[in-house]
């Protein structure tokens, strides 16, 4: 007898569930990070959000060759031929710049909670796309993310919203476009294949934009840049595993716990203030996120985890450490 079939489905599906969760919230930590140290190279007047994003891809190739490559979990010439993975690779890295310019205009706390409400329109298009349900529970938590949204960024008092915080809209509805691609994209492919598309990719759009910038590169630039790439790294392999056991909505919902802990940081360490009317909007989208966590979890089948049944999809990623 299989030795790997001593272990019940039930059992395996509630552990995948488990585990997705927790790498889901891994990267949680690893994000809100990363958008700390940026702002910090914003203090230091040497952050472009060209530069950023390419050292942000070259050390994610750094991170895929040296810990995945030989394992034969990264597949390179799979960014070639998998046009999907193209499409992800080419969006990810627009959105990675638009995500990073905010955050210098926008400060950490704002641009997140902006660039989160990719969870909107990321469970929109998972039920259009993937058909993945909408449930009663979901469409309120969507609501009050729109409102907590427009409370946010000013629509509420008439006052139309700045450049930056349209493009960071838009920005939002990209990524959300993605992780749809992502959920699609792990039937053929690896997280670290998939991760891969976003930083050769990224780095085909980005390289030429940041060589033309003046940007002193002291040791404690290039140090902070190095941390920078490494917490986005390992943050997206995180994020990007986990999104192979959990449906968009329910995945993507436990990202929104990634606002409130940037904010806190920016009060903390950069004297970052808040309105009653933002933290209004904030306190909303937290709610949402909240009361999708308390619906029962999913795998990304659709199927609550007790009722999941045995596949034969190819074996699992290793983990990310």
């Amino acid at each position: 007898m299989d030795p790997t079939q001593s272990t019940s489905p039930e059992t395996h599906a509630e552990g995948a569930v488990r585990k997705a969760v927790l790498l889901m919230l891994l990267s949680v930590v690893l994000f809100a990070g990363n958008a700390l140290l940026i702002r910090a190279l914003g203090t230091l007047g040497q952050v472009d959000a060209w530069v950023v994003s390419t050292s942000r891809f070259l050390v994610g190739f750094a991170v895929l060759f040296g810990l995945f490559y030989r394992r034969g979990n990264f597949q390179p010439r799979h960014l070639f031929s998998n046009p999907l993975l193209i499409i992800r690779g080419i969006l990810g890295a627009i959105g990675v710049w638009i995500y990073y310019l905010t955050l210098v205009e926008l400060g950490p706390g704002r641009a997140t909670f902006i660039s989160n409400t990719y969870v909107v329109f990321g469970a929109i298009m998972a039920g259009l796309f993937l058909r993945e349900p909408l449930s009663g529970r979901l469409i309120v938590s969507l609501i009050l993310a729109m409102t907590g949204l427009a409370l946010l960024t000013g629509v509420t008092d008439l006052k139309a919203p700045g450049s930056y915080e349209i493009l960071g809209i838009a920005g939002a509805v990209i990524a959300g476009f993605i992780v749809v691609c992502i959920r699609k994209l792990h039937q053929r492919e690896s997280s670290s294949t998939i991760f891969g598309a976003q930083c050769f990719y990224g780095l085909a759009v980005s390289t030429i934009p940041s060589v033309h910038r003046d940007t002193e590169f002291t040791a404690l630039i290039l140090t902070l840049l190095v941390a920078c790439g490494l917490m986005a790294a390992f943050g997206q392999l995180a994020m990007t595993r986990a999104y192979k056991d959990l449906p968009v909505a329910q995945g993507s919902m436990l990202q929104l716990l990634l606002p409130p802990v940037i904010a806190v940081g920016g009060v903390v360490f950069f004297n970052e203030t808040y309105n009653g009317i933002e933290l209004l909007g904030a306190g909303l989208t937290l709610t949402a996120c909240l009361v999708t966590a308390r619906t029962k979890p999913r795998l990304a089948s659709g199927l609550p985890a007790k009722e999941v049944k045995p596949d034969h999809r190819p074996p699992p990623d290793r983990p990310v450490s």
